[in-house]
């Protein structure tokens, strides 16, 4: 799902509970055999303590789908946990997605959170920054084990100040989705690989006609621009996330910001990116537009509306930096409060087994397994694979408390590039220094 709603932070101070003498000690980044091993006897250990333990009941909090995957999480999911762990007792509670904020922040400052939800990736570093969120690197003595399984891009977006505040869940990203039609009459044979190609299937297309666009998008906003600027070689801040100069007024950011605006002024790239609306999927099925980019929701909801319209997905087209796309999804996070650590870190180990990833891939959840790549479920699904694919270089939206104001004046600034009101290098150094005032820490 498309991701881009703000978290805002209430005035409310969060009860921080004491660290649990069960949680265990940081597990180093190793990988080796005797790593391994200790690994797997720290899990024994644990699955033995959640079995001798008295019966216990955690909380999840969720905003899965009631009719379907919320359903699916109490018949099938959570039945089959309790019949392995008998003495773990699982409570699904649904929160509707413009509810769950609020509710969450009363039950924190109320000292009432649950003991594990599922959220959406961009509050991960906000809870964190609140001190809601316990770190699993401290209740996992086999973190380091756990989280080599996963997408390393999903698995980002757990990250803050050193710690990992959570774990994926699921998954998203966007490709390159393109018409067939438009294709064959433009004479493009494939679909383009790098930057340079992509601009010459554009070159192509133009020459259908006025009417008919190579590319559009739906605005200057991160999901939507962060792709090329990756792309290109560009990024919003540094890998420390400390400062955007030097990042965002780059050389790369700036060329990433030029091929758009260029894009539009030779009418290769629909004007509705620097604003306004366009109805992207009717251009589509009507031959109006050759391509764009889309996520795993595309399939199903596209082949519903338009069952005859043909379509072929593709990676984003690679420039200097490579092939990047963005990450959306939803993060399982297990809160400070909780007083049930240990039996809410195996249902949190199971819900990311590969089993019962692939469980979930067959509601149309994208596992975040890497393992998941090579099943033969994934192989043989429809279109899984391309998006998994593109997960294994796709990056996240800046983890970080600030994020919901960084974007604003990312997109502010693009949408002034892409309008030609502005100097795109001088608005990138200004716009840069505006980021570097929020990413400095407070005194």
């Amino acid at each position: 799902m498309k991701q881009r709603f703000p978290f805002v932070i209430l005035s409310v101070l969060i009860v921080i509970s004491i660290f649990l003498g069960a949680c265990a000690p940081k597990a180093q980044p190793t990988q080796d055999a005797a790593a391994t091993a200790a690994a797997s006897d720290a899990q024994t250990e644990v699955t033995q303590a959640a079995a001798s333990t008295e019966p216990v009941t955690i909380t999840f909090w969720h905003g899965y789908n009631a009719d379907v995957e919320a359903k699916f999480l109490t018949d099938t999911i959570i039945p089959e946990f309790e019949a392995k762990y008998p003495n773990i007792k699982v409570e699904s509670v649904v929160v509707p997605y413009d509810q769950f904020r609020r509710k969450l922040l009363i039950a924190l400052s109320g000292g009432e959170a649950p003991d594990l939800a599922r959220i959406d990736i961009i509050w991960v570093p906000e809870l964190a920054d609140q001190g809601a969120l316990a770190k699993l690197n401290e209740v996992f003595s086999d973190f380091a084990a756990v989280s080599d399984q996963m997408l390393p891009g999903p698995l980002s977006t757990n990250f803050y100040q050193g710690n990992y505040y959570g774990l994926p869940l699921d998954t998203n990203t966007r490709v390159m989705v393109y018409n067939n039609d438009v294709f064959a009459k433009a004479g493009i044979e494939s679909a383009p690989t790098t930057i340079d190609e992509f601009l010459a299937a554009c070159e192509k297309i133009k020459a259908l006609g006025d009417d008919t666009y190579c590319f559009a998008d739906g605005g200057t906003y991160a999901w939507a621009t962060n792709p090329w600027i990756w792309s290109f070689g560009g990024d919003v801040t540094d890998a420390e996330i400390t400062k955007a100069t030097g990042a965002f007024n780059s050389d790369a950011t700036v060329e990433a910001y030029n091929f758009l605006k260029d894009g539009i002024d030779k009418g290769y790239i629909n004007p509705a990116m620097r604003g306004g609306s366009l109805d992207s999927w009717g251009a589509f099925s009507q031959d109006k537009l050759a391509m764009i980019f889309e996520g795993p929701w595309f399939p199903p909801s596209f082949e519903k509306q338009f069952p005859d319209k043909k379509y072929g997905m593709a990676l984003i087209p690679a420039g200097d930096g490579g092939s990047i796309s963005v990450v959306g999804g939803e993060d399982i996070v297990m809160f400070q409060q909780s007083i049930k650590k240990e039996a809410a870190a195996e249902f949190m180990r199971y819900m990311l087994s590969e089993e019962v990833q692939l469980q979930w891939a067959s509601q149309g959840q994208v596992p975040v397994l890497k393992s998941a790549i090579d099943s033969d479920y994934i192989k043989t699904h429809p279109f899984f694979g391309i998006f998994l694919e593109q997960l294994k270089t796709a990056k996240a939206r800046t983890p970080h408390p600030a994020w919901s104001k960084m974007e604003e004046i990312t997109t502010n600034v693009g949408n002034a590039i892409l309008n030609g009101t502005v100097d795109t290098k001088a608005a990138l150094d200004e716009a840069a220094a505006k980021l570097d005032a929020l990413l400095a820490p407070a005194q």
